[in-house]
């Protein structure tokens, strides 16, 4: 849906300002997070380089203007993402192929564009999303890995996949989730809706799959780090329950690596018309 919007550079005084949705994906390991360190357009004295920043370079080169997203949820310094989604507004007329090739096309080979969407004026990445999706995928074996190392969290010990999924049930449902959230978590609650979790081994790769309504500041990594406690044994199956009921970060498990983690994406109601990847 077009808004109109009066543009004092325009001849004829009114021209449309569109909204768009992208679908990024990128690899997380050469960034300080998703989030802006600085105000737009300012350079980052301290060198460090963020998803959203080299983005909103590249699509306001493309526009010939400056170009500010809104992502679905925030990743940190090394996370990885393969469907983040993001919204902007511009009154540059481009077709959705070109924001994608365009862009794209000045991305660093750490981050693309992989689609591209017209979407409603009142569609926000953030807030129109009903849900959100991590994998966390494990490594377990004697010997640290080589490739694929920057994707994969490591632990030597073996572990009980199957313990550590009958553990994670207790996680189901909408619950205060502070004995895994963060202490610079700086969300106004700890209740989360947790939709499902799923722990299952396919030869030395233990995989987690996550969705909730919303999540916490290192929510995941932490569920993550807790569970292998239980998967080595060092912890009976009840007791993430246990740390549940207990809300209490303190006692819980360390924050597991970044590496493991992929924000495979948001999700959103069919109304929104996005791809089958982010909708209900």
């Amino acid at each position: 849906m077009a808004v109109e919007q009066r543009d004092p550079i325009a001849n004829d005084g009114v021209v449309p300002l569109r909204r768009f949705a992208l679908g990024v994906e990128y690899d997380g390991g050469e960034y300080s997070g998703w989030q802006r360190l600085v105000r737009p357009g300012e350079p980052d004295l301290r060198g460090e380089s963020t998803v959203q920043t080299t983005l909103e370079d590249a699509l306001s080169f493309v526009a010939g203007s400056r170009v500010e997203v809104t992502c679905a949820g925030r990743t940190d310094a090394g996370v990885h993402a393969s469907c983040q989604v993001v919204h902007f507004d511009t009154h540059v007329e481009r077709e959705p192929r070109g924001w994608v090739l365009g862009t794209t096309s000045r991305l660093p080979a750490s981050v693309c564009v992989r689609w591209c969407v017209p979407v409603a004026a009142d569609f926000h990445a953030r807030f129109s999303a009903r849900a959100r999706r991590y994998r966390y995928r494990i490594l377990n074996r004697s010997v640290r890995p080589a490739l694929q190392r920057q994707y994969l969290s490591w632990e030597r010990r073996p572990l009980d996949a199957d313990a550590m999924h009958r553990a994670a049930q207790a996680l189901l449902g909408e619950h205060d989730f502070s004995a895994f959230r963060t202490v610079h978590c700086q969300a106004p609650h700890a209740r989360r809706d947790l939709q499902h979790i799923s722990l299952r081994r396919d030869g030395d790769i233990v995989e987690m799959e996550v969705q909730a309504n919303a999540f916490l500041h290192h929510m995941v990594r932490n569920i993550v780090g807790s569970l292998l406690l239980v998967g080595r044994g060092d912890q009976p199956e009840g007791w993430i329950a246990e740390l549940l009921a207990g809300r209490d970060r303190t006692v819980a498990g360390p924050t597991a690596p970044s590496a493991g983690l992929v924000f495979v994406g948001p999700r959103y109601p069919v109304e929104c018309q996005l791809p089958a990847e982010v909708s209900l």
